[in-house]
C-alpha cells in the first residue's frame, strides 16, 4: 500500500541563513580587495589569454548580461594593462609623391604632439618670414636687374624699329602696351582726319611704308614670348633661391632635433622641397590681387597641406589602453575618411582621416560586444582580415558607393597589436562555432561565466562586504543584519537553489538602490529588511499589472480554477509566465475526456497548433506511461482528449506532463480529483516525476489565488521531490504553511500524486495485479474494458454467456 506523504516542513521551503554569520561578516569587512565575486573559471580563462603573448588567443566571453562580465573584464584587463609598455603613437602625413596615399608614422608617447607643435611653430615661422623676405632690398635688387634685363631687349628691339621709321617719316607709338605707326609730315603727326586728306598716291606710300615697318617690328620681336620666358625663369628662380635661403634654417633645427628618427626626418626632407612651391603659391603677394588677400587663410591652407595628423597619443608612462566601443559599425571599429564639398565635388585629404577604435586600442585591448559585430558582415569580415594580417584594414566599402568617382584615400596600412575580447550569449558562441570556421582560430579562449554561485560562508562574506562598499561609497547608507539577510535570501531566490547564490549581482546591487528610496522617505538612511521588502513589493506592483487581471479573470470567474471540492478528469496546474524582465504563476484548469475508440491520447493544443515541440513530447509519453503500467496482458486502446483549458496562447515546456496524466487517469478511473491541490511536474514514461523550472513561481501563483478566495488548511501544492532544493518561498508562504492553512508536497512517483490527488492508495503491483479498489486496480480494469469494447472481444464474451 502507497503510503500517504506528508507536507514539507517550513525549513524545507528556504534556505537556513544564519545572522550570527552575518552580524560577524558586516562588523569584520573582507580584509581583501575584492573586485569581483566567483567565477573563477571565467577568471582563470581571462588569466590564461592575457598572459598568451601569441596571436589567436582573443577571449568570448560567453554569459548574460547582468552576471558582471563587464566589470570582471575590465577591471582585469586594466591591472593587466598597468604590466604592458605603453603603446606607439600613430599619425599620418601626407605623400607629396601622392597625394592618395597618405603615409603612416609611429612614434613614442608624447612625440606626435611635439612633432605637431614644432610643425606649427614652423609655419608661424615661415607666415612671419613671407611675403615679407621678398621685399629685401637684395631680393628686389636681383629682381629690377633682371626686370632691366628684359626692359633692356624690348627697348633695343623697339628702338632700332623706331629709327628705320622715322628715316621714313613714320612715328612709332606705343600707348598701353600696344606698339602702332602714324605718318610724318613735316616732322608732325597727322590725324586720322589729315591723314584723309592726303591724295591717293601719298597715302598709298605711307600705307606701304607701315606695312613693312610692322614686319619689320614682328621680326624685330619675334623673341619677346622667349624673353619673357627666361625673365620669368629667372625670376622664379629667385623666388625659389629667396624662399630656400629663408626656409632652411627654420627646417635646419627640426631635422637635428628628430635625427634618430627616419621617418620623420624623411618628411621634413619632403617639407623642404614643398614649402618652396607653398610659399610662391601661397605667400607670394605680387600673384595675389588685392581683392583676393582677404579671402586667403594662409595658415589654414599651410596646415592643412604639411602639419601632421595624429591618430593616437598617449603620455609617457601610459598604462596600454582599454578601449569599450558600444557602437562598433564599420567606421566605429576601422576609421573613416571625413569629406567636405566643393563646387559640387567630395573633397577630403589625409588630414580628414579619423581614427577607430582599433587604433585607439592598438598595442592593449578591444572590448565590444559580439551580437552587435555579428549584426554587420562587414564588420565581422573586416576584423577577421585585420587579425589574419596584422593591420587594420581601412578600406571603407560602405563609402565607395556613395565617394563614386571623387577623390579616395588609399592609407598606408598600420600594423595591428591587440587583444579582441567579445562580450555574448551562450547560443551566438555556438552559432558563430557552427557556421564560422576562422572563429575557432581567432578566438581560442572562452571565459564561460556561470548563472550560478557556489554558497560558502566565504562567498558569502564577500557578498556582504561588496555590499557594504556600494552602499557606503554610492548610496552614502548602511544596512541593518536583517536587512542583509534579506538580500541573501533574495540572491537564493534569484539563483532557485538553497546551495547557490544568484550571479546577477547587479540585481542585488539595484534592489539595494531602491530600497534606498524607501529608506530616505522615511527620513533614514538605515536600511533595514522592511525597505528590501517594500522594494521587491514595488517593483512587483509596477509590472504585476498582467498577473492581477489574470486573477481578477478567475475571481470573476471569467476564467474557471476551483480551489475546493473534487471533480473528475479535472486537475489544477501550474504554469508560469515570462514577460520581459518579469516571471509570475498562474495556475490553469487541466481536463481529459476518455471514450471507446482507438484514436489514442489526443494533444488539443498540439491539434490547434499552440503547443509547441516539448509540450507535445510530455503528452506523447503519457501512452508511453499508460502502455507500460497497464497494458502487459492486453492491446492499449482508448480514445482521450487533453486540454489546457482557457489557454490561448503558445505552450510550450512538459512541466503539465504530471497533471495531465493525473487528469486521464482520473477520467480513466472515474476517480474525484481534490481540486483544492494543484500540481506541476514532468515524468517519464516509468512514472518518475521529474524536475521543472519556475517552480516557487508557480506555487506562489496558486496560493495568491487560495489567498484571494480564502485559505481552507486544505489547499497545497505538489511538486516533483527533486525540486526540493529549488524552494526559495515568500516569508507570507512559509507564515501560512507553519500555521497549517497552506501545504506543499514532494513527490517522486505518479502513484504518490495519485494518493494525494484522490485520497485513495494508488496500489502497487503483485502478483501481475493491482489491489482491486486500488487506482491502478481500476485503470487497468476500465483499460482492458475500453480494449475489449473496441476490439470486439466483449460481444464474443456476451455471447458465450447466452
Amino acid at each position: 500500500m502507497t503510503k500517504k506523504l506528508l507536507p514539507l516542513s517550513v525549513s524545507a521551503l528556504a534556505p537556513t541563513i544564519s545572522l550570527n554569520h552575518v552580524q560577524t561578516c558586516m562588523n569584520n569587512p573582507y580584509p581583501e580587495t575584492l573586485t569581483f565575486i566567483g567565477q573563477q573559471r571565467a577568471q582563470s580563462a581571462l588569466d590564461f589569454s592575457l598572459g598568451m603573448e601569441l596571436p589567436g588567443y582573443n577571449v568570448y566571453v560567453m554569459g548574460e548580461a547582468a552576471h558582471g562580465r563587464f566589470t570582471l573584464v575590465k577591471d582585469k584587463l586594466e591591472a593587466h594593462s598597468k604590466g604592458r609598455p605603453t603603446p606607439n603613437e600613430w599619425l599620418y602625413v601626407n605623400n607629396y609623391d601622392d597625394h592618395r596615399e597618405p603615409i603612416a608614422l609611429f612614434m613614442q608617447a608624447g612625440q606626435s604632439k611635439q612633432l605637431a607643435d614644432d610643425i606649427d611653430s614652423f609655419i608661424d615661422e615661415v607666415l612671419d618670414t613671407f611675403p615679407a623676405a621678398f621685399d629685401n632690398p637684395a631680393y628686389q635688387r636681383k629682381k629690377k636687374k633682371i626686370d632691366r634685363e628684359f626692359n633692356d631687349a624690348y627697348d633695343s628691339a623697339i628702338t632700332e624699329v623706331e629709327i628705320a621709321a622715322l628715316e621714313q617719316s613714320v612715328a612709332l607709338i606705343e600707348e598701353k602696351s600696344v606698339v602702332g605707326f602714324a605718318p610724318l609730315i613735316d616732322g608732325k603727326q597727322l590725324s586720322d582726319a589729315e591723314f584723309a586728306e592726303l591724295d591717293d598716291e601719298l597715302r598709298e606710300q605711307f600705307y606701304e611704308v607701315i606695312e613693312k615697318l610692322e614686319d619689320a617690328l614682328i621680326e624685330a620681336l619675334i623673341e619677346l614670348p622667349r624673353w619673357k620666358r627666361e625673365s620669368s625663369e629667372k625670376l622664379r628662380n629667385l623666388k625659389k633661391s629667396t624662399a630656400e635661403l629663408a626656409t632652411k634654417p627654420l627646417l635646419k633645427d627640426l631635422e637635428h632635433k628628430y635625427a634618430a628618427h627616419i621617418g620623420v626626418l624623411r618628411y621634413l626632407k619632403d617639407i623642404r622641397v614643398e614649402i618652396i612651391d607653398a610659399v610662391l603659391e601661397w605667400l607670394d603677394d605680387e600673384d595675389v590681387s588685392d581683392e583676393n588677400k582677404e579671402d586667403f587663410d594662409r595658415k589654414g591652407m599651410l596646415t592643412d597641406f604639411f602639419a601632421p595628423n595624429i591618430l593616437v597619443e598617449f603620455k609617457e608612462g601610459d598604462a596600454a589602453p582599454v578601449v569599450y566601443e558600444p557602437n562598433p559599425t564599420f567606421g566605429n571599429i576601422f576609421g573613416k575618411i571625413e569629406y567636405a564639398t566643393s563646387q559640387g565635388s567630395l573633397i577630403t585629404s589625409y588630414r580628414s582621416i579619423q581614427p577607430g577604435a582599433l587604433h585607439r586600442a592598438n598595442g592593449g585591448y578591444l572590448i565590444m560586444d559580439a551580437e552587435k559585430v555579428m549584426a554587420n558582415p562587414q564588420v565581422w569580415d573586416g576584423l577577421k582580415l585585420s587579425l589574419k594580417t596584422h593591420q587594420i584594414k581601412n578600406d571603407l566599402p560602405y563609402q565607395d558607393s556613395a565617394v563614386g568617382s571623387s577623390f579616395t584615400l588609399r592609407p598606408q596600412l598600420i600594423p595591428l597589436d591587440v587583444k579582441i575580447i567579445l562580450l555574448g550569449s551562450r547560443e551566438l558562441y555556438y552559432t558563430i562555432g557552427e557556421y564560422d570556421e576562422e572563429f575557432a582560430e581567432l578566438f581560442r579562449v572562452l571565459a564561460d561565466f556561470d548563472y550560478y554561485l557556489p554558497s560558502s560562508d566565504k562567498l558569502q562574506y564577500q557578498f556582504i562586504t561588496k555590499v557594504l562598499e556600494y552602499c557606503e561609497g554610492t548610496l552614502k547608507c548602511s544596512l541593518t543584519e536583517s536587512a542583509m539577510a534579506r538580500l541573501l535570501k533574495f540572491s537564493y531566490r534569484q539563483a532557485e537553489h538553497h546551495n547557490k547564490l544568484s550571479a546577477r549581482f547587479a540585481d542585488v546591487l539595484e534592489l539595494v538602490a531602491e530600497a534606498s528610496f524607501y529608506a530616505k522617505q522615511d527620513n533614514l538612511s538605515l536600511i533595514d529588511a522592511h525597505h528590501i521588502d517594500e522594494a521587491i513589493e514595488g517593483k512587483q506592483y509596477r509590472t504585476g499589472q498582467i498577473s492581477e487581471n489574470m486573477l481578477s479573470d478567475i475571481k470573476e470567474g471569467h476564467t474557471l480554477i476551483a480551489t475546493e471540492g473534487h471533480a473528475v478528469g479535472k486537475v489544477n496546474g501550474l504554469t508560469v509566465l515570462h514577460i520581459g524582465d518579469t516571471s509570475f504563476g498562474t495556475p490553469a484548469r487541466i481536463t481529459a475526456t476518455v471514450y471507446a475508440g482507438a484514436d489514442g491520447v489526443i494533444d488539443v493544443e498540439r491539434e490547434a497548433e499552440l503547443g509547441k515541440a516539448i509540450h507535445s513530447k510530455g503528452v506523447m509519453l503519457l501512452t508511453g506511461y499508460l502502455g507500460n503500467k497497464y497494458a502487459q496482458q492486453f492491446s492499449l486502446t482508448l480514445s482521450a482528449n487533453i486540454a489546457i483549458e482557457q489557454s490561448y496562447g503558445y505552450i510550450d515546456g512538459d512541466s503539465a506532463s504530471l497533471a495531465e496524466l493525473c487528469a486521464l487517469i482520473s477520467a480513466i478511473t472515474s476517480l474525484p480529483i481534490s481540486q483544492s491541490i494543484a500540481l506541476t511536474g514532468s515524468i517519464n514514461q516509468h512514472g518518475d516525476v521529474q524536475a521543472i523550472g519556475g517552480v516557487n513561481e508557480k506555487i506562489e501563483g496558486f496560493f495568491k489565488l487560495c489567498k484571494m478566495r480564502g485559505l481552507t488548511s486544505q489547499q497545497g501544492v505538489i511538486i516533483p521531490k527533486s525540486n526540493q532544493v529549488n524552494l526559495v518561498l515568500d516569508d507570507e508562504i512559509l507564515n501560512a504553511v507553519e500555521l497549517g492553512k497552506f501545504h506543499i508536497y514532494a513527490v517522486e512517483t505518479v502513484d504518490q500524486a495519485l494518493n494525494l490527488l484522490m485520497d485513495i492508495a494508488a496500489g502497487e503491483l503483485k502478483d501481475g495485479q493491482y489491489p482491486e479498489n486500488s487506482v491502478n486496480g481500476i485503470a487497468l480494469a476500465r483499460l482492458s474494458e475500453i480494449a475489449d469494447i473496441v476490439n470486439g472481444d466483449n460481444d464474443e464474451k456476451e455471447h458465450e454467456k447466452e
